[in-house]
């Protein structure tokens, strides 16, 4: 099921909630919807399912109107946060639920109601636990049922709110790989909301960055994290350094001190320099157009964190290093970016 959003607008009160949001879902596809609180990334996924309605803009499924249908007719299914499961219903039945709700006409049988079920605690890898009830599971046990629960009427598309947003780091880091497993296996046209960049870059095929309501860029995990399309995109996604720099006669200026450094062809005026931690190079004092002082070191895993006074202004900075570099606190060294993107304003 192909999705296309077109201009679509809708405020709540004062507050903008989307302005003329245009988004092309292909068929089949996982996309993740990424942004900060009061992005507006909810409000498009519920618009979607149809538990809201926009002020302005269309929505199209393959091509025909979907805001002509009410949620029940969309044939969406969806995934909470906290999960809204039935805490008086076991496993099997919170499945069999949207089964046996279905109108008269189109409801299955007792016996294909059973066998959907029983499929789909299989597909989740919880048919052991058919029947107890969810205060009797785990988070991710109970998340994993909520989807089981999603995919019961065979949705032609699959919405998931901020998933694994009520778990702990590991449980949220094994289920994102199950849900790209799962997906692969489902095929459904699936968009998940999340505020975890990291999240968003392993699970999607595409992601949506978006802020204050608006798309900032769209693309693959690897488009917005080495080419962001703007400052609030590069600050957003990835731990980035920013200095507030100056181009004049095309150089960058720290503090009024010339940098060797092009200024990407940015027009004169106030910008900001962004540099990725791990894309700053070390090297011993006088090496690059920037010097400092460590203040401060702390390792873990194969890299080390060090911050880092900078000579040319009073700003400090993080950068991170390999661990054989083997860096000390009161050591002058010099710093230049391997990578780095400059954004006007």
């Amino acid at each position: 099921m192909a999705i296309e959003v077109k201009n679509l607008g809708k405020s709540f009160g004062a507050f903008k909630a989307l302005d003329g949001v245009d988004l092309k879902v292909a068929d089949g596809e996982l996309l993740a919807l990424l942004g900060p609180s009061g992005s507006g990334k909810t409000t498009l996924l519920r618009i979607i399912a149809g538990l809201e309605w926009p002020d302005s803009g269309e929505l199209h499924f393959d091509g025909e109107n979907a805001l002509s249908r009410g949620a029940r007719e969309r044939h969406v299914g969806f995934v909470f946060q906290h999960y809204a499961l039935f805490r008086h219903m076991t496993v099997f039945e919170n499945v069999a639920f949207g089964l046996r709700v279905q109108p008269r006409k189109v409801r299955k049988s007792e016996a294909e109601i059973r066998k959907r079920v029983k499929e789909l605690l299989d597909l989740v890898q919880l048919d052991w636990l058919a029947d107890r009830y969810p205060n009797q599971l785990s988070g991710g046990q109970r998340q994993r049922i909520a989807l089981a629960r999603a995919l019961a009427i065979e949705p032609r598309i699959l919405l998931l709110d901020e998933p694994f947003g009520a778990l702990d780091a590991k449980v949220r880091k094994e289920l994102r790989q199950w849900l790209r497993s799962l997906h692969n296996e489902i095929h459904v046209t699936s968009i998940f909301v999340t505020h975890d960049q990291e999240e968003a870059l392993e699970v999607a095929h595409r992601v949506v960055v978006m802020d204050k309501g608006r798309i900032e860029q769209v693309g693959s995990p690897g488009d917005v994290y080495d080419s962001p399309a703007s400052a609030f995109v590069h600050g957003f996604i990835g731990e980035s350094i920013t200095l507030p720099v100056e181009v004049k006669d095309s150089a960058v200026h720290l503090n009024g001190r010339p940098l060797d450094l092009a200024s990407d062809g940015i027009a004169a005026g106030a910008s900001t320099l962004f540099v990725r931690r791990h894309d700053m190079l070390i090297g011993p004092a006088g090496f690059g157009p920037l010097q400092g002082a460590v203040t401060h070191v702390r390792s873990f895993g194969p890299v080390q964190r060090a911050e880092i006074a900078l000579m040319e202004s009073a700003t400090r900075i993080e950068i991170d290093a390999p661990r054989d570099r083997d860096l000390r606190v009161g050591d002058a060294i010099g710093l230049r970016p391997r990578r780095y993107r400059i954004f006007a304003g």
